[in-house]
């Protein structure tokens, strides 16, 4: 049985005779009723009642029609589910935090343009809770969050494992900290840093390597990029993860560079994380899959 024979009949049905369904549905008549034979002896029942002046639906046809239009109906509703998907999967739409911007993200971002053309990726910086609202709500489909080695990872999404690194206090080569092999915290303290607002993984990290003292002077910022900018103009020291810095154009152009913190070995985690659910259309799958393998590569050459 297949879905188009269902259809001829519902059309012989709506137009009254064999002849104008033919003609609208662009089919010569014999083609159409040898169609609908073939259904009539895989149900044992003559749906047809054919007379020389033509054919319409039979009695036994008409009991039948309420079953066939069921059918059909089911089969217009996946068919809307299928394009409501398609249309969602024209959009995909990233939550990150910002960390490991230039050696992952852009790379797989470009990958997925070259191989989605008509598909529009768009980037939303946010902090980890509202990364995982926005996954929760479907606002997000995938996310890009860090999370300190040992945390406790929430319930209710599927959480892939991207890159681990560690914390590096991020300058400028004429700041006093780059003449240090290691930073240790009474060094750091005395410079003024650019700090992740309260809700980073970098904030937390950084309050509880200080041990509640305070710097000399700080600002507060969201995100790696805002606070390499600002370390780039002078304004001071950040900490981040090795890879949001590492590869960065301005670091590769020497405006920036990196120190390892002495006595601390705290690893950092990026994680792609998306919600669990039945489907999943398939921009977003295929999006998840380059991110895992642009991070293994990226394992591969950084020798991590």
């Amino acid at each position: 049985m297949r879905i188009e024979q269902l259809e001829y009949i519902a059309a012989v049905t709506r137009l009254g005779s064999l002849r104008r369904a033919a003609e609208e549905l662009h089919l010569s008549q014999p083609a159409l009723s040898e169609t609908v034979r073939n259904l009539e002896r895989e149900l044992g029942v003559d749906l047809l009642e054919r007379k020389r002046s033509g054919a319409k639906i039979s009695d036994e046809g008409r009991e039948l029609l309420p079953h066939i239009m069921s059918v059909l109906d089911a089969v217009d509703r996946l068919r809307g589910a299928a394009g409501d998907q398609h249309r969602v999967s024209r959009m995909v739409r990233l939550g990150t935090v910002n960390t490991a911007t230039v050696p992952l993200v852009i790379p797989t971002v470009r990958e997925f343009r070259s191989s989605h053309p008509l598909t529009q990726v768009e980037l939303v910086g946010a902090q980890q809770s509202g990364i995982h609202r926005g996954l929760l709500e479907g606002s997000f489909d995938l996310g890009l969050v860090n999370y300190l080695e040992g945390d406790d990872l929430p319930p209710g999404f599927e959480t892939t494992e991207l890159l681990r690194g560690r914390p590096v206090v991020c300058v400028r080569p004429d700041s006093p900290l780059a003449a240090l092999e290691r930073v240790d915290t009474d060094s750091l303290l005395a410079e003024p840093l650019v700090v992740m607002r309260s809700g980073y993984v970098m904030h937390r990290f950084l309050h509880r390597l200080l041990r509640g003292r305070a710097p000399a002077f700080s600002y507060s910022t969201d995100g790696a990029e805002m606070g390499k900018l600002m370390v780039a103009e002078g304004l001071g020291a950040t900490v981040l993860p090795d890879f949001s810095v590492v590869g960065d154009p301005l670091e590769r152009r020497g405006t920036i560079t990196v120190r390892p913190l002495a006595e601390e070995g705290t690893e950092v985690l990026l994680v792609l994380q998306r919600r669990h659910a039945g489907s999943v259309p398939r921009a977003v799958r295929d999006l998840h899959e380059l991110f895992v393998r642009n991070a293994g590569a990226y394992r591969s050459a950084s020798g991590a």
